[in-house]
């Protein structure tokens, strides 16, 4: 009896070892990233719906680094698929709603702009409207599909202000959106918590409120909205320049997912 049930304890450890470090592919990551090993089950069964801001024909605010153009769409784009990649290693399913098959994750400081985005294989218009609602109906296309009881639509912005207004990360939900709030004040904690770990005595002026954004009223699932930062200032412009912060944003917005996931 005690072998059989060693043989059982040996056979269920070598499935979950198994099934945590599978391997996936996501040509979007780009070539020699596209690769990508499931470490964990933490977020099994959860779906997400990511979008980077703006994009196609719409670069979105433009900023000015060392001479050189900082577009929106490109920073936004990357941090994107960075945290796809994270979801995804924790067992998650992903649908990039913004696409660009000519660029992965990129290491370099400029991320060159391109117009070759689209939304899921579609040309984006250039209408505002139209181009919000074009994402909108791809969201909820995708959620009537999918069975998950935690689906989560992800909207990462970098924002535009003046020069010497410095901002850290915040964040919107649609009003009344009760899990909405959840995860933004989870998105809050995990920020504020990495700053006091990582810059002690820096402090934390994120915030999370309600808006009544386009995305937000029309999209059927749970979903929030994040600004990443002022493309304008220098201290922000560091944390889209550099590859490692991007990364950074990622982890710690797939960090506070799994908190909230787990509640």
């Amino acid at each position: 009896m005690r072998y059989w049930f060693v043989l059982f304890l040996s056979a269920f450890w070598c499935l979950s070892v198994y099934s945590q470090n599978k391997t996936g592919k996501e040509p979007l990551f780009g070539k020699g990233k596209e690769t990508y090993t499931v470490k964990s089950n933490a977020l099994k069964g959860a779906v997400f719906y990511l979008v980077s801001g703006h994009g196609g024909p719409d670069p979105g605010c433009i900023g000015r680094y060392q001479g050189k153009e900082l577009h929106e769409d490109e920073y936004a784009y990357d941090i994107v698929l960075r945290l796809g990649k994270a979801l995804l290693e924790r067992g998650a399913k992903v649908y990039f709603i913004i696409q660009d098959s000519k660029d992965g994750i990129r290491d370099q400081a400029i991320l060159n702009n391109r117009k070759t985005e689209t939304c899921m294989g579609k040309a984006i218009p250039l209408n505002q409207i139209e181009r919000l609602q074009q994402r909108c109906d791809a969201i909820n296309r995708l959620y009537r599909q999918d069975k998950s009881t935690y689906k989560r639509a992800i909207f990462i912005h970098v924002d535009s202000r003046s020069r010497n207004k410095q901002t850290d990360v915040y964040y919107y939900y649609a009003p009344k959106s009760k899990y909405g709030k959840h995860l933004a004040d989870a998105l809050c904690r995990t920020f504020r918590a990495k700053y006091n770990r990582h810059q002690p005595g820096r402090g934390f002026d994120g915030t999370v409120s309600s808006r009544n954004l386009y995305v937000l009223k029309n999209t059927i699932p749970v979903a929030v909205f994040l600004e990443v930062g002022n493309i304008q200032n220098a201290r922000d412009q560091k944390r889209l320049v550099i590859a490692d912060n991007r990364q950074a944003l990622a982890n710690w917005i797939t960090e506070a997912i799994v908190a909230d996931y787990k509640k």
